[in-house]
């Protein structure tokens, strides 16, 4: 049976989707290697926005670039689409650039990110840190859990797979935050894939045994904690969150998008729930999607697209005229 939520989202082509996230990477492909941010991000919010805008929907920004006196465009809460009022209602979960400093410094891993839901069905997270642990398919049920230290979650990942913990694979973001965790799986014996940027490619990395990433592991954005939850939902996987706050100012934010019990654990189906699309389009090359390239006279770019109520995984590679 068709469920509400899927004749919300069949209004919204799947392959719109791709369009919008191709836009940005295309225009923050530009700028890769010059060593701008803020340049590259503004590109790729720009065209973002303008793709949004030609959808016939009645958009929301849930998980945008901030809040909107921190964000010129796609900021949380703005509307977007051609039929604000009339169209069906999408909430969007968003990161026109993830990895900034990756594409300025031609890095690997960098997107263009899409995620969309019918309204309700995407977790208001406000931007702030979010602990994350992430397994990919064919797990029991509850295998990770925030409340477990680091060597109960990769001792009961290695049984589940008939291992030794040493031939688990963690992937976690090279920050100074997690010495400690580093340490910890390092006695353990386990390999660990730092990467410098683009968490959620990390997270979605746990699903594809081309990686070897049995598991991601620590703490990131929650935006793009979101996004990969939604990615996660279309492909199988376990995720779980909790929102982490530093100060009075970042418990008020919550408090401002309705979160309430601050100490809480999300399940995937928490953070987004229902029929969700998700989208990404590599501006770079990385380990899911290869990046844009230019030859020719053409261009072209790799994207994938997935859905969670039918369960599949489009590969989508484009091919551009210049100018």
């Amino acid at each position: 049976m068709t469920t509400t939520a899927s004749k919300v989202l069949d209004r919204v082509l799947v392959l719109e989707m791709v369009r919008v996230t191709e836009a940005a990477a295309v225009a923050a492909s530009t700028l890769v290697g010059r060593g701008d941010e803020k340049a590259a991000d503004a590109a790729a919010v720009e065209a973002m926005r303008a793709a949004l805008n030609e959808l016939y929907m009645d958009g929301t920004v849930v998980i945008g670039e901030g809040e909107r006196d921190e964000a010129p465009m796609l900021y949380i809460g703005e509307k977007v689409g051609s039929a604000i009022g009339k169209g069906p209602k999408i909430d969007i979960a968003l990161d026109p650039l993830e990895g900034t400093t990756i594409c300025a410094t031609a890095g690997p891993n960098s997107l263009a990110v899409l995620a969309i839901a019918e309204e309700g069905g995407l977790l208001n997270a406000p931007d702030v840190y979010m602990e994350k642990i992430a397994v990919g398919p064919g797990y029991p049920d509850g295998i990770i859990d925030l409340d477990k230290s680091p060597t109960e979650n990769i001792k009961a990942v290695a049984a589940a797979k008939g291992v030794d913990p040493s031939q688990i694979i963690a992937c976690v973001l090279d920050r100074p935050r997690h010495e400690k965790l580093i340490a910890e799986l390092r006695g353990l014996g386990v390999g660990i894939m730092l990467i410098g940027d683009g968490d959620v490619a990390g997270v979605i990395a746990t699903t594809n045994p081309d990686t070897t990433i049995d598991i991601y592991m620590g703490s990131g954005g929650a935006p793009e904690g979101v996004l990969a939850a939604a990615a996660l939902r279309c492909v199988g996987g376990q995720f779980k969150g909790r929102l982490i706050f530093r100060n009075d100012d970042e418990r008020a934010r919550a408090a401002k998008w309705g979160v309430t019990d601050l100490d809480k654990q999300y399940d995937l189906t928490e953070l987004a729930k229902g029929d969700c699309i998700f989208a990404a389009t590599g501006v770079t090359d990385g380990s899911l999607l290869a990046g844009v390239k230019r030859k020719g006279g053409k261009m072209t770019t790799e994207s994938v697209v997935m859905r969670a109520s039918s369960g599949t995984v489009r590969w989508v590679k484009g091919e551009h005229r210049l100018g």
